[in-house]
């Protein structure tokens, strides 16, 4: 992309009032970072991404209301995370993260693996074995 076509839609609200780092060619034909405001498209699949993580981690906390997965899978989805970026933070393999999502299994996890799951997700170990309030998806 030149330069001058980068992005500039102010009325998108993807960066919450800031900028973006972009790279784009200028006249001599060199890769230069460029300040993007973002752009209409990007905007709207961005939003589009975070409805679909808000519909999961609601579905998530009906099936853990009613004992039918664990908190992990619910504040997986609450920090924005599939079972193989969660696999990956925390260095567990994805069959063994989908096995922890059994409320049985996950309350009997040592607390090596609690410890693990919680500095992926950005928790603490008692947050993590909580489920959290509920929340709608408009939040």
């Amino acid at each position: 992309m030149e330069r001058r076509k980068v992005p500039q839609d102010a009325a998108c609200s993807t960066y919450g009032g800031h900028r973006k780092l972009v790279y784009a060619v200028d006249d001599d034909g060199h890769y230069t970072g460029v300040q993007s405001l973002g752009w209409e498209a990007e905007s709207e699949v961005t939003r589009l991404a975070i409805e679909e993580f808000e519909a999961l981690r609601d579905e998530a906390w009906l099936r853990a209301h009613h004992g039918l997965t664990s908190p992990l899978e619910v504040h997986m989805y609450e920090r924005r995370m599939d079972l193989p970026l969660l696999a990956g933070a925390s260095g567990i393999w994805r069959w063994r993260v989908r096995r922890h999502f059994n409320p049985k299994r996950f309350a009997r996890l040592s607390p090596r693996l609690l410890r693990r799951y919680a500095e992926a997700l950005g928790l603490d170990v008692a947050t993590l074995k909580q489920l959290p309030p509920r929340r709608s998806s408009s939040s």
